[in-house]
């Protein structure tokens, strides 16, 4: 019997073996693609220079040796005897579509190879009027989108440990909400801390080749980074269910569901990397994992998307939840002033933390790139603030109970004998 239940799924195995390595060959960012194109044609031109197939040949008059195969980073040039001509033509992969093919020359002269007969930058029809302008004005944009997310992700930071400070500090506030926001925030600090991490370790060397590098250290930031942005989603997920389980269950065991809330947020996104990491690490072991051109990143969006959609669909039923409630005659003011309260802060982070994801997921990373870039990391990086703005800064038991002890503070300091401005004991 057992072997009857393997044998299929060594079948199953092998055919997503089988479809992950024809994946493998889509997944490059296109940048990425083009510069291992070439890295690969220079390993092959490498191998003939080694393997002594293509021996110098020699001229028939002379005893001169001919050329050796070359590589000039774009073409593999073959070896040829003295006098010989020898003509290429511009790679596909750089030449425009549609645009004719440019025969490129090179003589074989005693002294070695002569020039190319034509530039390849003519050769391949580039159009390289203010390449340069472009190049420099768009160093400029990636600057400034690195400077005001940093920034963001500053300020939140700094809002997100105050709020988690102000809730450990009052004891009065701690309960199963508090607790929930609190591991919110915690994730919302895990990732901003990650994408600093991920900036000094994948860009603090402007010269690093983000195609070829490949080392365990920035591995283990990217995977780092993935499995805060899936724990940040499903902590959002988590709010959602909770709010809903209040309205629907009258009692609740608060402490048992507390162990299912925190398997969601902090489990689950372990249980997606994980999953992503064997399949990188076995069948796209290649740079630091941060190509999102890659197939595998559906392991990642997928449950992003799912926590997504689950949470539209709990939030549609909590409004719904809320306004039958509201329209009940047995519900007093209080009570529907206290619904309302209830679901006013989390309703609002729908279209804050979920909708700019859903829009852009389906694109291809290069296709709007510069509008990508302000909504995930400038509109992004804020979003940490607004969170600990609307669950602690403009709570009302929270400015309540931080009014109630300064107010104690400024009572036992005027009641009492030393002067905290003369510095010194009255009488």
């Amino acid at each position: 019997i057992n072997l009857i239940l393997l044998f299929p799924l060594l079948c199953i195995c092998s055919t997503i073996r089988t479809v992950v390595r024809t994946l493998q060959v889509t997944c490059t960012h296109p940048d990425c693609s083009l510069v291992l194109h070439f890295q690969t044609r220079a390993a092959l031109c490498l191998a003939r220079m080694k393997t002594g197939n293509d021996h110098a040949l020699t001229s028939a008059d002379n005893d001169s040796t001919g050329c050796l195969v070359e590589w000039d980073g774009v073409n593999c040039w073959p070896a040829a005897a003295v006098g010989d001509r020898v003509t290429m033509s511009c790679p596909e992969v750089l030449r425009p579509l549609g645009a004719p093919k440019a025969s490129i020359s090179r003589n074989c002269t005693i002294r070695g190879w002569s020039k190319p007969s034509l530039p390849y930058y003519h050769a391949c029809q580039f159009e390289d009027n203010g390449e340069e302008t472009e190049d420099k004005l768009k160093q400029e944009y990636f600057a400034t989108v690195k400077l005001l997310y940093t920034f963001g992700y500053g300020t939140s930071l700094t809002a997100l440990v105050t709020a988690v400070l102000i809730f450990c500090t009052f004891r009065k506030l701690l309960c199963m909400r508090t607790y929930i926001h609190i591991c919110l925030f915690l994730s919302f600090i895990l990732r901003g801390a990650a994408v600093f991490v991920k900036d000094a370790v994948l860009f603090a060397d402007e010269g690093m080749d983000h195609c070829t590098t490949s080392t365990v250290a920035c591995k283990m930031v990217v995977t780092f980074l993935q499995y805060c942005v899936l724990a940040n989603f499903f902590w959002l997920l988590v709010e959602g269910m909770y709010l809903q389980t209040l309205l629907v269950f009258t009692f609740t065991l608060e402490r048992r569901f507390f162990c299912w809330y925190t398997a969601i947020g902090w489990g689950s996104p372990m249980i997606s990397v994980l999953i992503w990491v064997l399949a990188k690490s076995q069948f796209d072991n290649n740079g630091c994992w941060d190509d999102l051109e890659s197939s595998f990143w559906w392991i990642i969006k997928a449950p992003i998307l799912l926590s997504v959609f689950v949470n539209f669909i709990i939030f549609v039923n909590v409004i719904r939840i809320i306004l039958q409630k509201i329209r009940t005659p047995e519900v007093g003011v209080c009570d529907r002033s206290q619904y309302m309260r209830l679901a006013r802060s989390t309703l609002l982070l729908t279209p804050l933390l979920g909708v700019h994801y859903v829009v852009f997921v389906f694109f291809p990373e290069h296709v709007g790139e510069r509008l990508r870039l302000y909504f995930e990391l400038v509109l992004g990086s804020f979003q940490g603030f607004i969170v600990a703005l609307l669950y602690c800064f403009l709570n009302g038991e929270v400015q309540t109970e931080i009014k109630k002890h300064v107010g104690k503070w400024l009572s036992t300091a005027e009641n009492s004998p030393f002067n905290p401005i003369t510095q010194d004991y009255t009488a």
